[in-house]
């Protein structure tokens, strides 16, 4: 594969994440209406995807070390559909529960083999610069999804948000058919056998360059999530904004994001890899202090939760690129069980962070504010001292 093909090829299939969630948040209140569901069975149908993202990793990322990335990504991708379009027509939340965990398997094939696709093309450095880019096309996809979902919800309401993303994992599907051919080097045909898997695990897990990437990943990830499961309550039901409305602030901090790209790609030429996380944190901070200070006290206004999603976003975009890379790649002939357990590591926090959601949501913004604060602060925590002192290696 080009560069290009590579890049788009880790923009379609990463992007599945922003589709997945980004999308289908402004319609998150509607369909709590909708169903006649709770706050926290709403928030279940967020957790039950991540949930089973993170533990489909795991069997998804040994199965292409054994079998290859190609058949395990349409596999997933099928699948992936499949459960959009049963969540489509789920007439109860419990079920429309079990069709997101069905999705979320589904796109944890997709995430995986996109990480250890990655490392079967290139060494951590430059896949640092190509992930970057790959990443700035999710961030096209990420400013165009929760705008997209907005529209269709207002338009024709939730479940047209969810026949919105089975077209985008069909097209996906179709351009892994068309364009994607298989990239491990090397099949392990004893990747998926308990012994030899456990024992692949104990040594990733215990790699100290795994674990401060593994950690910086998963950190700011949890402030974005944070962001992305609460904010479609404060926006609509604590601010007044409409699902349209909401839509574009959402969007603005996709903008901010693919900026943070940007400055990625040309930080890791200047700076390498550390140095560049070392810069990106202080956009993080300022990002989550600005939202916990006015929260804390009492300012409940739209903007100061829009500008600082912002500067933590641009932070994101510097780390995010970096920090995958950097986790898989020690782990050449490893990528796929590198790449599954960095994936669990970081859904496990997201699906801990759904349910703290579900029951800290108070009709102010301060669980929100204080939730991305905190993840800001044990991102630099990481950044300058893990990252610091092992990231080189």
């Amino acid at each position: 594969m080009s560069r290009a093909q590579a890049a788009l090829a880790l923009a379609l299939l990463l992007g599945l994440q922003p589709v997945t969630t980004d999308l289908y948040l402004p319609a998150l209140p509607q369909l709590t209406r909708a169903l006649g569901a709770s706050m926290t069975m709403a928030q279940q149908t967020m957790a039950a995807l991540l949930l089973a993202f993170g533990l489909g990793q795991l069997v998804w990322g040994p199965v292409a070390d054994r079998v290859g990335r190609r058949p395990v990504l349409l596999w997933g991708l099928a699948l992936y559909t499949a459960a959009s379009l049963g969540g489509a027509l789920a007439g109860s939340v419990e079920w429309l529960v079990a069709w997101r965990m069905l999705q979320g398997l589904g796109m944890a094939a997709a995430v995986v083999c996109a990480r250890a696709l990655l490392r079967d093309l290139y060494e951590p450095y430059e896949g640092a610069r190509v992930m970057a880019w790959g990443m700035s096309g999710l961030g096209l996809l990420a400013i165009a999804s929760p705008s997209l979902g907005g529209a269709i919800a207002a338009w024709a309401g939730w479940r047209a948000t969810l026949v919105a993303v089975a077209l985008a994992g069909a097209g996906v599907l179709a351009f892994v058919a068309w364009r994607v051919p298989e990239t491990a080097r090397r099949l392990r045909p004893d990747a998926t056998r308990p012994g030899p898997l456990l024992a692949a695990w104990r040594h990733i897990a215990g790699h100290r360059v795994f674990v401060a990437w593994a950690l910086l990943t998963s950190c700011t990830y949890g402030g974005l999530f944070t962001m992305l499961a609460g904010s479609s309550f404060v926006y609509i039901d604590v601010l007044g904004l409409s699902p349209a409305a909401y839509g574009l602030l959402l969007g603005s901090g996709s903008l901010a994001y693919i900026a943070g790209t940007f400055v990625c790609r040309r930080w890791v030429v200047a700076h390498g890899p550390v140095g560049a996380i070392q810069r990106g944190a202080w956009f993080t901070l300022a990002g989550g202090l600005s939202m916990a200070l006015p929260a804390a006290l009492g300012v409940q206004s739209a903007w100061a939760i829009a500008l600082p999603q912002c500067l933590f976003a641009l932070g994101h975009g510097v780390h995010q690129p970096i920090s995958q890379a950097g986790a898989v790649g020690p782990f050449p002939e490893q990528a796929g069980a590198a790449a599954a357990l960095a994936g669990f590591v970081l859904a496990a926090v997201a699906f801990g962070i759904g349910l703290w959601l579900g029951a800290a949501l108070d009709g102010t913004v301060r669980p929100l504010a204080y939730g991305v604060g905190l993840w800001s602060l044990l991102t630099c925590a990481v950044a300058w001292t893990l990252v610091r002192r092992l990231g080189r290696s």
